[in-house]
C-alpha cells in the first residue's frame, strides 16, 4: 500500500526521524493558513508547495492544464493562493506517471528548509528496501541526491552504496556510523546522520515497509539532518498487525477495476493487452498469460479468483474484465483442485445471462474437479462459449479470436 508524503512523514515522526514539517491542504484557502502558520513558526517568506500523489518526479513534471510545475517554492500568500489554485484539481504528468498522469486532490504547503547557516548545505539518498536474493533488508544510500538520481545510478552507479542488515541482529552501531563517514560527514552532521539512519531503519521495520525512500536526505546549513520527501510502501501483507495505518488508504490513487477486485477477494492486476483472462492460482494464470502471448494474443490482465471461487466471485471477475475496451476475447482456465470446476462454469452462465449480450468469444477450459459436469452445464447452457480439454485447444481458439 502506498502512502503519501504528507502521510509518510506523520509516522517517521513517531520514530523519531526529523522530518520537513508541513501541512496537508485540499483548497487554496487551506493553503493560504497552512502558509501563515509556516510563516510564524519559522520566520520565513519561503515556503514549498508540493502536489501530493503516489508518484515520484513531481518535481520535474508539470500539471497539464496550467503547465505549472508539481514542486514549486513560495515566497508570498499570494503565491501560495495562485500555485494551489493551479495545482489542485489539475492532472500532473511526470515521468512515472506517462502520459496519463494523476489528479491532485492535496498538495503538502512545506517549510524551507534551504536556510543559510555556518556550513554547507548538501542533498542526499537513502532508501530500504528488501533484497529477495539476500534475504536481508538492504540500505542504498548515495552522496548524489535529488531528482537526478536515477541518471546517477544508470551512469555513475560507483556512487551508489548499499549496507545489508542481518535479520537476526538488526542494523548494528558500526553500520550507521559507516554510513555517515562514506556520505563524507563528520563532527554534529555526523552524529545526526547516524541516529537519523537508525530511527529510519527503525521505522521501516516497526510499520512493516516493504520499500522507504528519502530523497533527498538533507544535510541543512545549521547540521541538522531531514527528510525533504519521503516515499513509503506498506506491506500489504502485514496490514492485519497495523489496523490504524490502514485508513491511510487512497483508493482515488488506484486502478477503479483493481479496487472492485480486492472488494471481491480477487488478485486482480489490469495491463494493456486484448484477452481478458480469469485462472485460479497464480502459477498457473502467469503460465495462461505465457500461453496467450505465445497464441498471438496480449494479457488484458492478471486475473487469479483463488481457491473458494464460487458463482457470484466468478461473475464480479466477468464484469471487471468486461469493462476493458480492448478485449477481445475472454479465457477461462480453471484446475478445479480446491475449487469444483461446475462452481466456476455456473458463475459464467451466471454472468453471461446478467449481463446481457456479450459480443466476444468466451473461451472454457476446465479440468479436475467436476469437470464433467461443468462442460455439460455450459454445453447445455444454449450460450455461445467455446469449451477447450487441452491447453493447446484453448491456445489455438485464443489464436482466431484476436486474429
Amino acid at each position: 500500500m502506498n502512502l503519501h508524503e504528507y502521510q509518510a512523514k506523520e509516522l517517521l515522526k513517531k520514530f523519531n526521524v526529523p522530518v520537513q514539517e508541513g501541512y496537508a491542504c485540499s483548497t487554496p484557502h487551506e493553503a493560504e493558513e497552512a502558509y501563515r502558520q509556516i510563516k510564524t513558526q519559522y520566520g520565513s517568506n519561503f515556503a514549498v508547495v508540493k502536489a501530493q500523489i503516489h508518484a515520484g518526479g513531481r518535481g520535474k513534471g508539470k500539471v497539464r492544464e496550467t503547465g505549472v510545475h508539481g514542486v514549486k517554492v513560495v515566497k508570498s500568500l499570494d503565491e501560495v493562493s495562485d500555485t494551489a489554485q493551479k495545482i489542485l484539481g489539475g492532472t500532473l504528468v511526470t515521468i512515472q506517471t506517462g502520459e496519463a498522469g494523476k489528479v491532485v486532490n492535496k498538495i503538502l504547503v512545506a517549510q524551507d528548509m534551504y536556510y543559510e547557516g555556518p556550513t554547507e548545505r548538501k542533498e542526499f539518498y537513502l532508501s530500504i528496501l528488501l533484497d529477495r536474493a539476500k534475504g536481508q533488508n538492504v540500505i542504498m544510500y548515495s552522496t548524489e541526491g535529488g531528482m537526478d538520481i536515477e541518471e546517477v545510478a544508470h551512469h555513475t552507479p560507483e556512487k551508489i552504496y548499499k549496507e545489508w542488515v542481518h535479520p537476526g541482529g538488526g542494523l548494528q552501531g558500526f553500520q550507521a556510523r559507516k554510513i555517515a563517514f562514506n556520505l563524507g560527514l563528520h563532527g554534529e552532521a555526523f552524529k545526526n546522520m547516524t541516529k537519523f539512519v537508525t530511527n529510519l531503519y527503525n521505522a521501516y521495520v516497526g510499520l512493516d515497509c516493504s520499500m522507504l525512500e528519502i530523497n533527498p536526505l538533507f544535510k541543512a546549513a545549521d547540521n541538522k539532518i531531514v527528510a525533504v520527501d519521503c516515499k513509503m510502501n506498506l506491506d500489504d501483507n502485514a496490514l492485519m498487525r497495523h489496523s490504524d495505518l490502514s485508513a491511510l488508504r487512497d483508493l482515488t490513487e488506484e486502478d477503479p477495476t483493481e479496487v472492485e477486485a480486492g472488494k471481491h477477494n480477487l488478485n486482480f492486476v489490469k495491463l494493456d493487452g486484448n484477452v481478458g483472462c480469469m485462472v485460479n492460482g497464480a502459477g498457473l494464470a502467469m503460465a495462461t498469460m505465457d500461453m496467450i502471448k505465445l497464441s498471438g494474443g496480449e494479457p488484458a490482465n492478471f486475473l487469479d479468483v483463488g481457491g473458494t471461487a464460487n458463482a457470484q466471485t466468478v461473475e464480479a471477475g466477468f464484469r471487471i474484465i468486461m469493462k476493458d475496451p480492448k478485449v477481445k476475447a475472454i479465457l477461462i482456465n480453471i484446475f478445479g483442485g480446491i475449487v469444483r470446476c461446475d462452481r466456476v462454469a455456473q458463475g459464467v452462465i451466471d454472468a453471461y445471462k446478467n449481463m446481457g449480450n456479450i459480443n466476444i468469444p468466451i473461451i472454457v477450459r476446465l479440468q479436475g474437479t467436476n469437470a464433467e459436469e461443468a462442460k455439460k452445464l455450459i454445453d447445455e447452457s444454449g450460450l455461445k462459449v467455446q469449451s477447450a480439454i487441452l491447453l493447446s485447444e484453448a491456445a489455438e481458439l485464443v489464436n482466431k479470436a484476436v486474429a
